[in-house]
């Protein structure tokens, strides 16, 4: 019985703000306990146009969520006929976790995005706090990688820096925490154009 309890877990995700964009990065391993469930776990949904979460956590619960908040994302855009801001899909998100604390989502994303206000990057608890910061972590291997980004990190940092910390931060933490890994690290760029996935090559040198 305890181990039919036990969740999909065991991550690294990071993500920050860069000059002209938005970094996200994750590791591709999951956990069941002390079993390697999967070793090229997708980590990062994109939920709109220039919009992506991270997730960690229970993947059942992120996988409910991101297909929630798609389909909240589709209503507002139909019925206002507006682009939603990530502001507000970060204060959307708190407020369905929030309203579930009694029996709550096992669910730690982190929310990057573009609009009209700028370039954001959102923590958010599984309870529905929510904080705004440069860059974050989130995940049993973020102690690791926020050595890492608290010694890097800088403001006005170009794409291919921010690319280079997060692949960096993140191998940094496999290394480390037993329950992060796996052979892919997979980032994702947000900028004013969209969304767009690095491509695994460049990962691989820069994983070295």
């Amino acid at each position: 019985m305890e181990t039919e309890q036990k969740l999909k877990t065991g991550t690294t995700t990071v993500g920050m703000v860069c000059k002209e964009c938005v970094v996200l990065g994750s590791d591709s391993k999951s956990t069941l306990g002390w079993l390697v469930s999967g070793k090229e776990v997708q980590k990062i949904y994109p939920i709109d146009d220039k919009m992506a979460v991270t997730i960690s956590g229970g993947v059942g619960d992120a996988q409910a969520l991101i297909r929630l908040l798609k389909a909240e994302i589709n209503i507002y855009k139909l019925t206002r006929n507006a682009a939603i801001t990530v502001r507000a899909v970060a204060t959307l998100l708190s407020n369905i976790l929030s309203q579930a604390r009694w029996y709550p989502y096992m669910f730690m994303p982190i929310l990057g995005g573009v609009d009209k206000d700028g370039y954001h990057i959102y923590s958010i608890d599984p309870v529905g706090g929510v904080e705004k910061d440069n860059y974050t972590s989130t995940g049993s291997g973020s102690p690791v990688a926020y050595g890492v980004l608290e010694d890097v990190y800088r403001e006005g940092m170009t794409k291919d820096e921010g690319v280079r910390l997060a692949v960096r931060s993140i191998r940094s933490a496999r290394e480390r925490d037993i329950f992060s890994g796996a052979k892919k690290i997979r980032v994702l760029v947000i900028d004013k154009d969209g969304v767009q996935w690095v491509d695994e090559v460049k990962i691989q040198e820069l994983a070295k």
